[in-house]
């Protein structure tokens, strides 16, 4: 007998071009996903190894004004040129660190870094002083936004082109957070983005006008790995605090006890105090 059921019919033009899309778009995905994965291995391949990664994160809010901010990039130039300091570099494992420079002010205005430099001996460290001597101001004052320098500064190490065991962010200034004029990253949630990428906040307080700003800074702003805070009495004593701090953030070694809290240090003006 004949068959009684209905010929199939062709699919149409449409469902047609609807199945390739969607085996077009699989392949694609796949593509991509592969591509990525290539992209992140040879990322990690071509990624330099330093002992650490360090973001010098200096206040140029509108509380410093322009003899104070030529006193921090001297101090900064001078610190790098220090014997002690290369020592530190030079002692590591590997005896190379990665730096740059950042500065911020207000929360969200326009903030400034430095291309990152290796650092593996007095040469480097002189050429890196060199360029931190002949920074300028190059961005507008107003408030203190630490919680935005800290977040600038995290933005920083990702995707600089270096691996370490540590990373770092050195941020020193002479004032508390301003309140913002709009929304922003305070510091407690900057401070918490750290944690979560394993990346150590140490603060340099400069004391000129907050007496009490070191204290802010070991309780608000500091976190991480062997974190610490120290203290410049003033601007004139922020060199020898600042070569101090490097010292002892490039050769750290964790104390017994030690577990992620902060350790504390001052340097007193040269009046003494």
């Amino acid at each position: 007998m004949p068959s009684t059921s209905a010929p199939r019919r062709a699919p149409r033009p449409c469902a047609r071009r609807s199945s390739r899309l969607r085996a077009a778009s699989v392949a694609l995905a796949l593509v991509l996903l592969v591509g990525a994965g290539s992209a992140r291995a040879e990322i990690a391949r071509t990624e330099t190894e330093v002992d650490l990664e360090l973001v010098l994160a200096v206040d140029a809010s509108g509380s410093v004004d322009d003899a104070e901010f030529a006193l921090q990039m001297a101090g900064i130039a001078a610190a790098f040129r220090d014997p002690e300091v290369v020592a530190a570099i030079e002692r590591g494992p590997l005896g190379r660190i990665a730096v740059t420079l950042a500065l911020w002010a207000e929360a969200n205005r326009p903030k400034h870094a430095l291309a990152w430099q290796t650092v593996s001996g007095a040469a480097e460290a002189a050429r890196f002083a060199e360029r931190v001597a002949a920074t300028p101001r190059a961005i507008p004052a107003g408030g203190t936004g630490i919680g935005k320098a800290i977040w600038f500064s995290l933005v920083q190490l990702d995707g600089n082109g270096f691996t370490a065991p540590r990373r770092v962010i050195d941020l020193s200034g002479d004032g508390r957070e301003t309140a913002f004029r709009d929304w922003s990253v305070p510091v407690q949630q900057a401070r918490m983005a750290a944690q979560a990428r394993d990346v150590t906040i140490n603060g340099l307080a400069i004391l000129n006008e907050e007496p009490e700003l070191e204290r802010y800074y070991r309780n608000r702003v500091i976190s991480g790995r062997g974190a610490f805070a120290m203290a410049a009495a003033d601007y004139d004593a922020f060199a020898e605090a600042m070569r101090r701090k490097l010292i002892r953030e490039i050769g750290y070694e964790p104390e017994i006890g030690d577990a992620g809290g902060a350790l504390y240090g001052s340097v007193p003006g040269p009046g003494g105090g």
